[in-house]
């Protein structure tokens, strides 16, 4: 038998103690909520609210690990790609799992951990920037969404095993999704092409990540 202690909040983390390690679960659901307040009926993530709850994890020396699971439909990407980079930073022992769906900027952040997995089940779309409102036509705003898409590029070929040009293909496929280019990958597909590390379930993620723990502390 081991102790166990739980503590949650309204953000939906949770702590918990159980032979001796203790990690905090940091769920990412709904939609990513930027700089623009979703609809009251909308399920949303504020990144506000993740940024000190991840500083307070990479500080705290009681918490040895985190477990992200994902089920969202991606969101801002500035806002996903700020905390992608704080989780990407951190010196702690950290692990995802999409669960449901991984989709859009949830790509990087599922990628952003130091191990990825995905349930059979679950799916990730990969998609080109795209952009709500106003939108000018001029070779400025080409150029706008262009660098922006290579920031996303970028950070997922540094954080898997997808190269940036594979990537820049599965966005660009004209025949899967009726309304829009792009992909749709199951959760064998994403492993396959190199976009998430292994196949699993929660047993597998936590163990991966107490596998993390122990190691960094024989270190």
């Amino acid at each position: 038998m081991t102790d166990e202690k739980n503590e949650s909040n309204d953000t939906g983390a949770l702590s918990t103690t159980g032979g001796g390690i203790s990690i905090c679960c940091l769920p990412i659901i709904g939609q990513i909520e930027g700089h623009v307040l979703m609809p009251d009926n909308r399920k949303t993530t504020k990144y506000e609210h993740l940024i000190p709850l991840l500083v307070a994890v990479e500080r705290d020396d009681n918490t040895d690990g985190l477990l992200l699971p994902l089920n969202t439909e991606g969101g801002d990407v500035e806002a996903g790609l700020a905390l992608a980079e704080l989780v990407a930073g951190m010196s702690k022992p950290t692990v995802s799992l999409v669960l449901g769906g991984g989709h859009s900027i949830g790509i990087p952040l599922a990628v952003s951990a130091k191990r990825s997995f995905i349930a059979p089940t679950a799916t990730m779309t990969v998609h080109p920037v795209r952009m709500n409102g106003l939108v000018v036509g001029s070779p400025q705003t080409f150029w706008y969404f262009n660098r922006m898409q290579d920031r996303i590029l970028g950070f997922v070929e540094r954080h898997s095993k997808i190269s940036a040009s594979d990537l820049r293909a599965l966005m660009m496929k004209t025949d899967e999704i009726a309304t829009d280019t792009g992909s749709v990958l199951n959760g064998d597909e994403a492993v396959k092409v190199g976009i998430i590390d292994q196949l699993g379930g929660l047993s597998d993620a936590l163990d991966a990540l107490y596998k993390m723990i122990r190691e960094k502390s024989e270190q």
